[in-house]
């Protein structure tokens, strides 16, 4: 699928560093089976092969590349199939709670396939696979099998045992576990693109202290990265407690009065305490700069409005076209809602400010505006919940 089409060198690499991590499994577990953590795994995916890192991006894609994206799982093998986590709905639970059955499996098949779909748009994705770095005694195993949509039509086999709902669409089979609001999915081992011994180390602390002493730790370690400044921003606001997509304001700009505006007139509202606690994140109001989407198009963009609370793009159409019709796929005339960005689990972006001047826009999880906020206000010894209105 990939790994097979990807150069020698690369994929020698790829297996070396592999197997130098899990050497050093001691420093973790006493297991005989090697240890990958998922992240290690995610950042050496994306370092060996060129890829796109996607993690931070709360999406089904941890990393890209030419128009595939990719779910990077590392797990114990467990005989030749086990069934590993796929996706979560926490956040989206009062969607299907009071559903049952089939009518509850059907409604989280929707939200899982709704997400591929959205990840796809988001970074211009033709095709979905994942990467399964699978462990077992002293040896990894590396194989790849598609991201299939849940066939709906095709959906059978449902079987309800206490609070886990197992079933199949005829392609996969799936387990939704009710209280953990967790999809699992039965991962069988295909054929295997790479599978070697791991030489686990009974002692990786004397070889820290050996790479410790040696006269290469002086370019080895360059000093500590910082991260890049950042701020979230919310695609929603709150009204009486209730998290909402003002009709007519907002990414719904097209839908307001005064005067006649085009389908995709849309903005992203900047709080005031943004401002205030970041100053000079962004530049002064109307001075265009160059926000770099997902997809790796650039769009141009400025903040505008009184106290500069809007985050719009040049020409303002732009904004609307990528996010609401691009990503979100609504039709002209559809208005945004929360519910919708709440069955894709995204309702903020992050933007991250670059050293030449540019920045970089994602999204990102239900929630993850609120933890930014609240982190900021509680450090600032604000505690005004910022009762939001546009």
């Amino acid at each position: 699928m990939f790994l097979d089409l990807q150069d020698r060198d690369k994929i020698e690499y790829y297996k070396k560093m592999l197997g130098a991590i899990g050497s050093l499994s001691r420093l973790f577990s006493e297991s005989d089976s090697p240890f990958i953590q998922y992240r290690v795994a995610e950042n050496l995916f994306c370092k060996a092969f060129d890829a796109e890192n996607r993690s931070r991006t709360d999406c089904s894609a941890d990393a890209s590349k030419n128009g595939i994206g990719f779910g990077i799982k590392t797990f114990l093998e467990n005989g030749s199939s086990t069934m590993q986590k796929v996706a979560e709905f926490n956040g989206e639970h009062n969607l299907f709670r009071d559903l049952e059955g089939e009518e509850k499996i059907r409604k989280i098949s929707e939200l899982r396939n709704e997400r591929i779909e959205v990840t796809k748009r988001m970074f211009g994705l033709e095709s979905m696979i994942y990467h399964c770095v699978t462990r077992k005694r002293n040896r990894i195993i590396v194989y790849e099998t598609p991201m299939d949509l849940v066939d709906i039509n095709n959906i059978n086999d449902v079987v309800a045992k206490q609070n886990v709902v197992s079933f199949k669409d005829g392609i996969n089979e799936y387990s939704f576990n009710i209280t953990k609001s967790t999809l699992y999915k039965r991962f069988i081992t295909a054929e295997a693109l790479l599978d070697f011994e791991i030489d686990i180390l009974d002692d990786p602390f004397d070889a820290l202290e050996k790479f410790l002493a040696s006269e290469k730790i002086g370019a080895s370690f360059v000093g500590e990265t910082r991260e890049r400044e950042h701020i979230f921003l919310p695609l929603y606001s709150v009204s009486h407690n209730e998290k909402i997509v003002p009709e007519r304001s907002g990414l719904n700009q097209w839908n307001a009065g005064g005067r006649a505006r085009g389908s995709d007139e849309a903005y992203i509202r900047i709080p005031a305490w943004i401002h205030r606690l970041h100053p000079g994140f962004f530049p002064p109001r109307d001075t265009a700069f160059t926000l770099l989407l997902p997809d790796g198009r650039d769009m141009s963009a400025k903040v505008c409005q009184d106290g500069s609370k809007a985050l719009m793009s040049n020409p303002n159409s732009a904004l609307g076209q990528w996010l609401l019709r691009d990503v979100l796929n609504l039709r002209e005339g559809e208005l945004l809602t929360y519910d919708k960005l709440q069955r894709i689990g995204l309702d903020s972006v992050v933007i991250y400010k670059n050293e030449d001047g540019k920045y970089d826009i994602d999204f990102t999880k239900e929630g993850s505006y609120e933890d930014f906020k609240n982190e900021a206000l509680s450090s600032d010894g604000d505690n005004d919940n910022e009762a939001v209105e546009d």
